[in-house]
C-alpha cells in the first residue's frame, strides 16, 4: 500500500555496483516535524516549570528587580546597604572581568536574591493565608471581618493568572488529627445511633484502651511521616485501598460517567491534554477564591495500570502519541499526529470509520482477550508474565498499555428515553462492565462510543478520584456542542487527509493455555456483572434551586433523604459513608463523612411517628442538616476520622501491634456508600439554557455484598440524577425499590417546607 511506503524513511538494496540507497523524502519530512514538535513540548514544560516555580513572580519582573538595582547605583544610591560592594569583593580576580564589570555582576546576583527572596516570601505567607479555615464554618452569608480582609488578600494573591500547578507548592499539608478528638469527638458519636448501649459500652472500653495503651505510640510514627511527606495519607491510600486489591476492578473499583455526542469528542479530549500538558488550565478553587490541589490530573492521560501478583503499579508515561480502539472483538493502534500535527476532528472521523468498515475477524483470542483486566488481578499478573513477555504479543501489549487512552467503538445503541423506564439502567450497566471483555479495565479511562452516537467513559480510579474526570468531561462536552460543531450531513467540520495511513491492527499469537486464562477471567467477570443490580433516575420535582430556599445545604438534604429511604427500604439504620474532597491539602484525596448521626436518625424517626408535629419533625430536620454540615466541613479542612483510623492501622501492622479496637473499626462494613458528583467545575456554559447538554451523572457498584452505593448529581436548579447499585443475589437490597423510596423521601421532607403533599406511584 502506497501508506505503507510512505513510513518508511529509506531502503538500500546491494548490486554489484555497490549500495543502492533509495530515500523517501516525504517520510524524512515527517521525521523532521516530529522531532521538531518533541522538542517544542520538551521546552514547553521546562519553561513552565520554571514558571510554576517561581509564581507570582515572571522573569520580566527579575529583569525589573535588576534594573532598579543597577540604576539606584547610577544614581549614586545603593539600596543592598553595602551588600554590592561585599558581593564584588568575594568574586574571583579575573583579568577579563573590569570594575564596572564585577560591580554590574554584584548587582544582578543581588537583584537575583532579593527576587528570590520576594517569592519564598510570598509562598509562606500564602501557605499561611491558605491555612485559615475559618471561612468554611461561618453561617452561609454573615462573613465575619476577619474573613473579610483574609478574602481580600488571598483573592489578591491568587488571581494572577496562575497555570495548572502555580500553588501546589503553597497548598497547606493535611494535618494529623488528634487521637482523643477522632476516638470520642466522631467516631463513638458516629456509631452510637447503631448500637444498644450493651454493645455502645463495649466500643467505649475497647475505644478508651486503644487511646491509653496503643495510639500514643502509633500516633507519633504518623507525625513522623506527616513531617517527612508531602501527605501522610495518600500513598498508603493508593497503595492498600487500590493497587493492593487483589479483585476485579470492574464493578468493585472501576465507575463510569455519562454523555452524548461522540463525533469530536476524541479531538476534544487531546486539546484538554494538550492544555494541561502545557498547564494552561487554571486551577480549581472553591469560592472562587481557595485553590485546590491539582496533583491527581498528573496522571489522567498517558497512564496505564499494571498488574502485580502482590501489588499493582501505576505506569505513567510523559507523553503518547497514539490510542488503543477496540471494535468487534479487534484491537488497534491509531496515530494521533501527522507531520508532527494534532490530528483534527475529520481526520479522526476518517480513522474511526476505516475501523468501522474492516471486514476482517478477530485473531484466535483476541476477542475477549480484555476480559483479563476484569477478572482478579493475579491470575492477570501470571498470565501477563507468561504470554506476554516477547514476540507480537509483547509488542501489541505495550501499544495498549503505552496508549494516551483506549477507545471502544461498541456496537449497542444506548440512551434516555423519558419513555423507557429501564434505557438508563441499562446504559449504566454498559458502562460499568459492557460484555466484561471489551473495555481495558487498567487504562486510566476508557472512551466509550455507542453506534448511535451517544457515548460515556469508564474510569480506573486508583490514580485519581470521580471529579478530575468529570472535569475533563465538561471540557469535552462543551467543545464538542459550542466550538467544534458539526456540518449540514452530521460530519466533523473540515476536510480529512485521504493521504492518512490507516490505523494499524495489532497482531496476537494466543496460545490454547492462554485462551484458558482469558476464559476463566471471563467467568469470574461475567458472575460479577450479572449480579449487579442498577437503577438510574431523573429526579425532575425539584433541584438544589428550591432547596437553596429552604435555607438547607441541599447535599445535607439529600443525605437525610437518603437516611430516610433506608429506614423505609430496610427498617433499621446502617453505617453510611460519604465521600468528602481534601484537596485543599497538598496531594489530598478523599476523606469519609459519616452521615447516619444522631441528629439525622432522630429526624427519621420522627418522621414515623405520627404523634409528631410538623414543627418538631422540621426542628430536628434542620438539627441533622446543621451536623451534616459540620462533619463535611470538618473532613474537607482534615479533621475527620477514617482517614486518620486508617494510618493508625496500618502503622500498627508495620509495628506487628494487635488492636482488637482498629480490628474491629476496620472490619465495619458500609452499607450505604453515596457519592456527589460535581458539576460545573468548568463555567464553559449556562446549565439553565443549555439544560439538554448536561451530562448525566456517573455511579460506581457496591461497596458492601448487601448494601446500597448511591451516586447523585445536582444538574442546574432543577434536576437530580441518582444512579443506585446494588447486587441481585443480596435478599436485602433493591435498587429500583430504594430508588422509589429515595424520590418518596426527598418529597416527604419537602413537603415539611409548605410544598403541597406527593407520592410516588409504585
Amino acid at each position: 500500500m502506497a501508506e505503507a511506503h510512505q513510513a518508511v524513511a529509506f531502503q538500500f538494496t546491494v548490486t554489484p555496483e555497490g549500495f543502492d540507497l533509495r530515500l523517501s523524502r516525504e517520510a524524512l519530512k515527517h521525521i523532521y516535524l516530529s522531532g521538531i514538535a518533541a522538542w517544542k513540548k520538551r521546552l514547553t514544560r521546562l519553561k513552565n516549570t520554571f514558571l510554576t516555580g517561581v509564581y507570582p513572580a515572571t522573569p520580566s519582573s527579575w529583569l525589573v528587580v535588576v534594573m532598579t538595582t543597577v540604576g539606584s547605583l547610577y544614581c549614586k544610591v545603593d539600596l543592598s546597604m553595602g551588600l554590592i560592594s561585599h558581593i564584588r569583593q568575594c568574586l574571583p580576580s579575573s583579568r577579563y572581568l573590569s570594575f564596572q564589570n564585577r560591580t554590574l555582576l554584584s548587582a544582578t546576583l543581588f537583584s537575583t536574591g532579593v527576587w528570590i527572596s520576594g517569592i519564598l516570601v510570598f509562598r509562606q505567607t500564602l501557605k499561611l493565608l491558605l491555612s485559615y479555615q475559618g471561612w468554611m464554618f461561618e453561617p452561609h452569608g454573615k462573613m465575619s471581618r476577619g474573613t473579610k480582609v483574609w478574602a481580600a488578600i488571598t483573592k489578591v494573591m491568587t488571581g494572577h493568572k496562575p497555570m495548572l500547578y502555580s500553588f501546589q507548592s503553597a497548598l497547606p499539608k493535611l494535618p494529623v488529627p488528634s487521637v482523643q478528638a477522632t476516638i470520642h469527638r466522631q467516631y463513638l458519636e458516629s456509631v452510637r445511633p447503631l448500637l444498644d448501649d450493651a454493645q455502645f459500652s463495649k466500643m467505649e472500653v475497647l475505644a478508651q484502651d486503644f487511646q491509653n495503651d496503643t495510639a500514643p505510640r502509633l500516633q507519633k510514627y504518623l507525625v513522623l511521616k506527616s513531617w517527612w511527606a508531602t501527605n501522610y495519607v495518600s500513598d498508603w491510600w493508593e497503595e492498600y485501598i487500590y493497587l493492593r486489591g487483589r479483585g476485579p476492578l470492574m464493578v468493585n473499583s472501576n465507575y463510569y460517567a455519562m454523555a452524548a455526542r461522540a463525533g469530536n469528542s476524541v479531538h476534544a479530549i487531546l486539546l484538554y491534554r494538550r492544555r494541561l500538558d502545557r498547564e494552561e488550565i487554571s486551577p480549581v478553587k472553591v469560592l472562587g477564591l481557595v485553590p485546590m490541589c491539582s496533583s491527581q490530573m498528573e496522571r489522567m492521560f498517558n497512564t496505564t495500570r499494571i498488574p502485580g501478583k502482590e501489588t499493582d503499579i501505576l505506569q505513567h508515561l510523559v507523553d503518547s502519541k497514539h490510542v488503543a480502539v477496540y471494535h468487534r472483538g479487534r484491537f488497534y493502534k491509531l496515530w494521533l499526529y501527522y507531520s508532527g500535527r494534532l490530528l483534527g476532528p475529520r481526520d479522526l472521523e476518517l480513522q474511526f470509520q476505516r475501523i468501522l468498515d474492516d471486514p476482517s475477524v478477530p485473531q484466535p483470542g483476541e476477542e475477549k482477550l480484555a476480559a483479563l483486566t476484569a477478572g482478579d488481578r493475579v491470575p492477570w499478573a501470571e498470565a501477563r508474565a507468561r504470554f506476554f513477555g516477547s514476540g507480537k504479543n509483547k509488542v501489541s501489549l505495550e501499544a495498549i498499555e503505552r496508549a494516551a487512552f483506549f477507545v471502544v467503538l461498541d456496537e449497542e445503541e444506548h440512551c434516555y428515553h423519558r419513555d423507557q423506564e429501564d434505557c438508563l439502567d441499562r446504559y449504566a450497566k454498559s458502562l460499568l462492565h459492557g460484555r466484561c471483555y471489551d473495555r481495558w479495565f487498567d487504562k486510566s479511562f476508557t472512551l466509550i462510543v455507542y453506534k448511535n452516537g451517544k457515548l460515556g467513559t469508564n474510569a480506573e480510579h486508583a490514580w485519581a478520584d470521580a471529579p478530575i474526570i468529570g472535569h475533563l468531561w465538561e471540557f469535552v462536552l462543551a467543545t464538542d456542542t459550542f466550538q467544534l460543531g458539526y456540518n449540514e450531513g452530521g460530519h466533523c467540520c473540515g476536510e480529512p487527509n485521504l493521504g492518512l495511513a490507516p490505523p494499524q491492527r495489532l497482531q496476537w499469537d494466543i496460545s490454547e493455555e492462554c485462551r484458558m486464562a482469558i476464559d476463566g477471567s471471563y467467568r469470574v467477570a461475567q458472575v460479577l456483572a450479572d449480579d449487579v443490580d442498577f437503577h438510574c433516575f431523573l429526579f425532575t420535582n425539584f433541584g438544589k434551586g428550591q432547596i437553596k430556599r429552604c435555607r438547607t445545604s441541599p447535599d445535607a438534604f439529600i443525605q437525610i433523604a437518603l437516611q430516610l429511604a433506608h429506614f423505609h427500604d430496610k427498617g433499621r439504620f446502617c453505617l453510611t459513608y460519604e465521600a468528602s474532597m481534601t484537596r485543599l491539602f497538598r496531594e489530598g484525596r478523599t476523606e469519609t463523612v459519616r452521615s447516619c448521626t444522631s441528629e439525622s436518625t432522630a429526624f427519621v424517626r420522627s418522621m414515623a411517628d405520627p404523634a409528631q408535629s410538623r414543627c418538631e419533625r422540621l426542628r430536628l430536620f434542620k438539627l441533622a442538616a446543621e451536623k451534616h454540615q459540620l462533619m463535611y466541613r470538618l473532613a474537607m479542612t482534615g479533621a475527620g476520622i477514617d482517614r486518620h483510623l486508617f494510618c493508625l492501622y496500618l502503622v500498627s501492622r508495620y509495628l506487628g501491634v494487635e488492636s482488637p479496637f482498629l480490628a474491629q473499626v476496620l472490619s465495619e462494613p458500609w452499607r450505604l456508600s453515596t457519592s456527589q458528583t460535581p458539576q460545573q467545575q468548568i463555567r464553559m456554559f449556562d446549565l439553565e439554557k443549555f439544560s439538554d447538554y448536561v451530562s448525566a451523572g456517573g455511579g460506581f457498584g457496591p461497596v458492601a455484598d448487601d448494601g446500597y452505593g448511591v451516586s447523585y448529581m445536582m444538574g442546574g436548579e432543577n434536576l437530580i440524577t441518582f444512579h443506585i447499585s446494588s447486587k441481585f443475589s443480596s435478599p436485602e437490597t433493591d435498587s429500583r425499590r430504594f430508588g422509589r423510596q429515595v424520590r418518596q423521601a426527598l418529597l416527604d421532607i419537602a413537603g415539611l417546607f409548605d410544598a403541597p403533599p406527593n407520592k410516588v406511584p409504585n
